[in-house]
């Protein structure tokens, strides 16, 4: 593997004019507080598919028994993680070029590419944002499906750029067919979520290697795994082996769900070098990462047997709530992730605070004008508590 030298990383890494000039004026990550359109109900608005409800007061998390609204793990960070945040945390007066790199090289065998073709972030979601910023600084448009994860959709169109939503199709995977036919000579990128957000729901992985393989020589694919993790078979569905084939895709990963550090933010793309340069003309990524933080994620990458626990654990209290719903006469989408999505006979922002007020926070949308809950997969208490709640909000 090639490792990345000061010269690279410095060349990459100048912060010009533009790209201070092209900050987001709002993003949208797992935080209901980001700047965003409102439609006349007071709901968020993604699209005429996708909005989100919002309850009239805000809960206050910390008197939550169940907090079961940000897809956060309950089980981490590991204890070998926090044993090395807390080791090096007497160096966080130092910048962190060097180890940096050297958990880059790691990530690159890992995912068996060069570390060349590796760029670091304070979270996925961050490397979303800023590729948006890169990507559409001069207009175009993005491919998506709807309903997906909006962050880097809401920050290509807050520097200008148009969004071209695809419905997903009944069984909740994107639509392909439709999202090819979809690029136009203005589309600078299409963007897949697989797992998708906030559906949980998979795209079948011979189609959609097919469709990166072929699209991208057309126009780049970005395609967000941070859900990955949670399948155990999810090295296996990922698309990163196409960076070796020379292919214009971008995969970003995170540090936040499988290995429990929401809160550390740590998150890397694998992308072609030439790609990863074009971000990297007017932003740092890896320099948004705490010296601690990148041993954590070190240390974590090692610590095979909490990810096997928390896959484990999850996939309990996914089959707990599936059951929860069956007993209660309630379909949901099977995930393949930390949440599981499923429809409500209920007024979204009625339900969301008759939740609250059983100390339990979810989120709510409407989707194809339909009420929906996404309820992200606790402790099994905190998931009996969450099925005690709604028995009693929804029966």
């Amino acid at each position: 593997m090639n490792t990345l030298n000061r010269r690279t990383w410095l060349k990459r890494g100048a912060l010009t004019a533009a790209g201070a000039m092209i900050m987001p004026q709002f993003s949208f990550g797992e935080t209901p507080r980001a700047k965003l359109k409102f439609d006349a109900q007071g709901r968020t608005l993604y699209s005429p598919f996708f909005k989100e409800y919002n309850a009239s007061i805000f809960p206050d998390e910390t008197k939550l028994l169940a907090k079961l609204n940000a897809n956060e793990n309950p089980y981490g960070p590991s204890a070998k993680a926090i044993e090395a945040f807390q080791k090096s945390a007497h160096l966080g007066n130092r910048y962190a070029w060097r180890e940096l790199f050297d958990l880059m090289d790691k990530i690159a065998v890992l995912e068996n590419v060069d570390a060349k073709n590796v760029m670091m972030g304070p979270g996925s979601s961050d490397l979303l944002e800023k590729t948006a910023m890169v990507m559409f600084a001069n207009g175009g448009n993005v491919v998506s499906a709807d309903p997906a994860y909006m962050s880097l959709i809401k920050v290509a169109e807050s520097v200008g750029a148009t969004w071209k939503p695809i419905p997903l199709k009944e069984d909740w995977s994107h639509d392909l067919k439709a999202m090819e036919a979809a690029i136009d000579a203005d589309t600078k990128l299409v963007y897949i979520c697989n797992p998708n957000n906030p559906t949980g729901s998979m795209t079948n992985h011979a189609e959609l290697v097919d469709f990166c393989s072929r699209v991208s020589e057309k126009v780049p694919v970005f395609i967000d795994e941070a859900y990955m993790g949670f399948l155990e078979d999810g090295a296996k569905k990922s698309m990163v082996s196409l960076v070796n084939e020379g292919k214009d895709v971008i995969i970003a990963r995170t540090f936040s769900k499988i290995h429990g550090m929401a809160g550390l933010r740590v998150g890397y793309i694998v992308a072609q070098e030439a790609t990863l340069d074009k971000i990297q003309e007017v932003t740092r990524g890896g320099m948004g990462i705490t010296y601690p933080s990148i041993f954590a994620a070190s240390a974590s990458m090692d610590d095979i047997e909490f990810q096997d626990k928390s896959r484990k654990l999850n996939a309990e209290c996914r089959e707990f709530v599936y059951k929860t719903l069956d007993d209660m006469g309630y379909e949901y989408v099977p995930s393949s992730t930390s949440f599981i999505l499923f429809p409500i006979e209920m007024e979204g922002q009625a339900f969301l605070e008759k939740m609250t007020a059983q100390q339990v926070g979810v989120r709510a949308f409407d989707i194809m004008d339909k009420n929906w809950c996404r309820v992200s997969m606790g402790t099994m208490d905190e998931m009996k508590i969450f099925a005690t709640a709604l028995q009693k909000v929804l029966v």
